[in-house]
């Protein structure tokens, strides 16, 4: 005989309880959750149902990415992401803002877009494992601010201004059914934000890496439309974000495009013919294959990426095209790849096949001056973390979120995007925030390990500190203006003249490309 006493008993679980009795005979599934209050009775089902789901959710500015877990066992038994639907209001999190600010619908606009996406995630994941709705009884949520207070239904408006108050620096727990989610008997936890521009994401990605238990100096960054930024070990973390902007992404990029089959995402320029070779997503071949023509006939090429536009930049400033402060330089006798572009310089980067010579993808001067911009934000934000933390250096860093997970170290200390650190360091961690939610949906303690975490990390506020525009400034040259980098010089031969240099004129060392 089991004998359940429960200290609380949720609303509706009490009529049920009323109707069995000894006679009932039927099994029945109770659902037990703890609570403030001790053990709470979260549902009652006629019928044995053994299955015990539960989903993380990371819900991104740009992908929404979730995870189904057997609760039982740990096991993840699928995982998807989508497209959050947000994006059609505003690429960046400070377009959304404003949106709800013009627009008297817009909050409700925000939040009906975010649980249509969450929702319509949720339903995937369950129909790909084949398993049911109510067998889903826990579902946990990280994102950034803007993402949390949107999906909460909360005030976004306080977060564009200053001081950035958040409507709640405590976890959030609600039944599922309250957020408009198809997950009948779940209920959900929303991990607590640290600050108005540092999310549960970052808070996750602390938890899924370590960070607050470590005794190397790790910097962790999640590259993204809003750059989360983390930096200590166990004696003490700093946070701050920046905003990069939509360029890492392939948005503002001439030829550029989201991460899909088709789209450059990866190139080496010749230091000595300057003619580039690249690789495309879907296609295993570099483009100097015999066999590339024909493997890419259906998905084509269509354009740039992220982790493409991050290389080429790379590629014309170590092979001397490009000068270090940004400016693509008058190599027309050296090359025919670069081509006058009004008053500036561009770069051929694809000439498209015979069949379709119109189709062709070029790097332009803006193209660089974008990603300038974007690195520099991500950068002064590094920096300004490193001078609080008394100047020391990271011993290791780990790049986090989709598109970090897509950056060659390499280039992302040859662009200057994280500052010197050996190499081997360096290394993706792929969604680290989603990795953090899991643990957190599997684990209590973990639960309030990240609520005793958030309250100790050390908030640093980019858009009040004074020598943020300083170091931004700083960080514009490539890798740095004013940064020492003798692990990247270890690793690859920088161009002799890191200034601007005579048109015409082979700048660096002539080095074999790095090709694997």
């Amino acid at each position: 005989e089991w004998r359940i006493v429960p200290d609380e008993v949720k609303e509706g679980c009490d009529v049920l309880l009323d109707q069995l009795t000894p006679e009932h005979g039927e099994a029945v599934t109770v659902q037990l959750r703890r609570s403030p209050a001790g053990t709470a009775l979260q549902h009652i089902r006629l019928g044995a149902a053994l299955d015990n789901l539960g989903i993380a959710i990371d819900i991104g500015s740009t992908t929404v990415a979730g995870h189904l877990l057997d609760l039982s066992t740990g096991e993840v038994l699928h995982s998807a992401g989508s497209m959050n639907q947000q994006i059609r209001l505003g690429e960046d999190l400070m377009s959304r803002v404003s949106y709800v600010m013009m627009n008297g619908d817009g909050a409700l606009n925000l939040r009906s877009l975010a649980r249509d996406t969450v929702g319509k995630l949720v339903v995937e994941l369950v129909e790909e494992a084949a398993c049911s709705l109510s067998d889903i009884t826990e579902i946990v949520f990280v994102g950034n601010p803007i993402m949390h207070h949107s999906f909460l239904g909360f005030d976004v408006v306080p977060l564009g201004q200053m001081p950035f108050d958040l409507a709640t620096e405590s976890a959030v727990e609600l039944p599922a059914v309250d957020l408009e989610l198809p997950a009948p008997m779940a209920s959900t936890y929303f991990a607590p934000c640290i600050a108005g521009h540092v999310g549960a994401d970052a808070a996750a990605a602390i938890l899924g890496e370590g960070t607050a238990s470590s005794r190397r100096r790790q910097l962790l960054v999640d590259v993204g439309t809003n750059a989360e930024i983390v930096y200590g070990n166990a004696d003490r973390i700093l946070a701050a974000s920046s905003p990069t902007g939509p360029a890492f992404e392939g948005a503002q990029i001439s030829h550029g495009q989201r991460a899909t089959a088709g789209a450059i995402e990866r190139v080496r320029i010749d230091r000595e013919t300057f003619e580039p070779t690249f690789k495309v997503i879907g296609c295993e071949y570099w483009s100097d294959d015999p066999r590339f023509v024909d493997a890419v006939k259906t998905s084509g090429v269509t354009g740039i990426c992220g982790s493409g536009i991050i290389e080429v930049i790379g590629e014309l400033f170590l092979s001397g095209l490009m000068a270090a402060d940004g400016t693509v330089l008058d190599n027309r006798s050296l090359t025919r790849r670069i081509i006058e572009d009004n008053r500036t310089f561009s770069f051929v980067l694809y000439e498209g096949l015979e069949a379709d010579r119109e189709h062709t993808i070029v790097v332009t001067q803006n193209d660089v001056r974008a990603i300038q911009l974007a690195k520099a934000a991500l950068r002064a934000g590094i920096d300004l973390l490193l001078e609080h933390d008394d100047e020391s250096s990271p011993e290791e860093i780990r790049l986090a979120g989709a598109f970090g997970s897509q950056i060659d170290p390499l280039y992302a200390m040859v662009l200057g995007l994280i500052p010197d650190c050996a190499l081997d360091e360096v290394r993706a961690v792929g969604n680290a925030a989603g990795g953090g939610a899991a643990r957190l949906l599997l684990s209590l303690d973990e639960r309030d390990r990240i609520e005793q975490i958030v309250q100790n990390v050390e908030k640093i506020e980019t858009a009040t500190e004074p020598r943020f525009q300083e170091l931004f400034v700083e960080a514009m040259a490539f890798p740095h203006a004013t940064a020492a980098t003798p692990n990247l010089a270890k690793a690859v031969e920088l161009p002799i003249s890191r200034l601007a240099s005579t048109s015409g004129r082979r700048s660096s060392r002539r080095r074999g490309r790095r090709k694997d």
